[in-house]
């Protein structure tokens, strides 16, 4: 039965992150969040036509909500007045305190909420079962299974609209592209995708799915295909690594797996060739690079064959840990040499600031 249980964290993990690689693009990342607060007014709508908390239409309900939210959003924000960012934190506060308003006026009896229905714990997930060919499955891992196969399917058709429209939707519209169907099909895929999900998984790790594993990759390559790709990898090894850990440590399934794609994501955004750290590296290293080289251009004018210790240390103001770190290298590298107490250009310091003064058009 455990075994369902990362069957399920998986082809979770794959529909969403799928997905969740052109809302990044598109910077839509937290879409996904307004629709985990806004499909409690679908919920809530839902209940009071059935009276019936476990009734199927409320999940249909909230995926109604959750696709009203998107159309609202692009609504908004096609009007130019305000950014599509606070589009977003406007739709998703409205209609989530819509949905508060109506629980506490007219449902102040009944427990009703997300988690009535959106309970999001995976480990329940293989209780609920259906019966597919004699074969009995986790019901979650058939309408995931579906979902994928339909996000596969539309990613693949559309793939070249959905490239153009990511990265340039103005030149897509220009060229003939149905930019507004694409969006609209990509939307409503996200919604239909996070709600299913939200009742496999959780709220949480329905959002984590979607941004985490694609921010990741984005730290990484730039050519779409790639990083769907990575997208899809990092998204397996999330789960695959988030499962055996909180199983192992008897932790929470949903906790770990978002823990442990922010150790990825952390590790990636730190340690990758433009990572942070990275970055920081490679800026100390070009920094003595061009200390050292401004150096070696002042030793190689007329007026300054060679130069004291003091002399070097007052020009650039050195301090003596300084000077003694980038004479050694110099030295080392046998771009000057000492004699007594002044230091002096070899030959292969003069090729140097020459091969210098070319690279940068300085004057000779």
């Amino acid at each position: 039965m455990m075994i369902e249980v990362l069957f399920v964290l998986i082809v979770t993990a794959l529909a969403a992150s799928l997905l969740g690689v052109f809302l990044v693009l598109r910077g839509m990342a937290m879409v996904t969040d307004a629709i985990s607060h806004t499909i409690l007014l679908g919920i809530v709508i839902a209940f009071f036509i059935t009276n019936d908390i476990r009734s199927p239409w409320l999940i249909i309900g909230a995926s109604l909500v959750g696709l009203a939210t998107v159309y609202i959003i692009e609504l908004v924000s096609k009007t130019e007045l305000i950014r599509q960012d606070a589009a977003i934190g406007f739709v998703f506060t409205a209609l989530f305190a819509i949905a508060i308003i109506l629980v506490s006026k007219y449902a102040g009896n009944v427990h009703l909420d997300m988690d009535v229905v959106l309970m999001g714990e995976v480990i329940f997930a293989p209780f609920n079962r259906i019966d597919i060919l004699g074969f009995s499955i986790p019901n979650a891992l058939w309408q995931l299974s579906i979902i994928l196969l339909i996000n596969i399917i539309f990613v693949t058709l559309f793939y070249k609209e959905l490239k153009v429209t990511s990265f340039d939707p103005k030149f897509a519209y220009i060229a003939g592209f149905s930019v507004a169907f694409i969006h609209y099909a990509l939307m409503t895929l996200v919604s239909v995708t996070a709600v299913a999900a939200f009742d496999a998984v959780g709220s949480i790790l329905v959002i984590n799915f979607f941004v985490a594993p694609a921010l990741t990759a984005y730290l990484m390559v730039k050519r779409l295909g790639a990083m769907i790709g990575l997208t899809l990898v990092f998204a397996v090894l999330n789960s695959v690594a988030g499962y055996c850990i909180s199983f192992y440590f008897d932790l929470s399934v949903a906790g770990t797996t978002a823990f442990v794609a922010l150790i990825t994501f952390m590790i990636v955004f730190l340690f990758n060739s433009k990572g942070f750290i990275s970055s920081r590296i490679q800026k100390m290293q070009q920094k003595k690079a061009f200390s050292r080289a401004m150096i070696l251009m002042l030793m190689s004018e007329q007026s300054h064959q060679s130069l004291t210790r003091e002399e070097i240390m007052s020009h650039f103001n050195l301090s003596t840990r300084q000077f003694n770190r980038h004479i050694d290298h110099l030295l080392i590298n046998e771009y000057m040499e000492k004699d007594e107490e002044r230091y002096m250009l070899t030959r292969r310091g003069e090729e140097f600031t020459h091969y210098t003064r070319l690279k940068y058009e300085l004057p000779a």
